[in-house]
């Protein structure tokens, strides 16, 4: 298992398909928007790291559009064939926020 911290976060990298992750480019493009996700996939589009948030059913801000279930389908559907992308699992995430 490898595991990252990002911004005071930590993070298991579960997947990391063609060395999608760059920790510099991550650290720029993650923000507190993201801080009640439980999974945040990043992909590559146009040269562009593009960050999406999902969520377990247990988290309190957890809805159907972003249920974690849901992230291959969205790779499937809304990354372009082929793409560069990884997926990233919160660790210790404090559900009191």
């Amino acid at each position: 298992m490898i595991t990252i911290e990002v911004k005071n976060h930590k993070f298991e990298v579960t997947e990391n398909i063609k060395d999608a992750l760059d920790r510099e480019i991550l650290e720029e493009k993650l923000t507190d928007y993201y801080d009640d996700y439980d999974y945040i996939v990043g992909d590559w589009a146009y040269g562009k790291l593009r960050l999406k948030g999902f969520t377990d059913k247990q988290n309190k801000r957890h809805n159907e559009i972003n249920d974690s279930k849901l992230i291959e389908s969205y790779i499937k559907d809304y990354c372009a064939y082929g793409c560069k992308y990884f997926i990233l699992k919160r660790i210790n995430v404090d559900k009191e926020n």
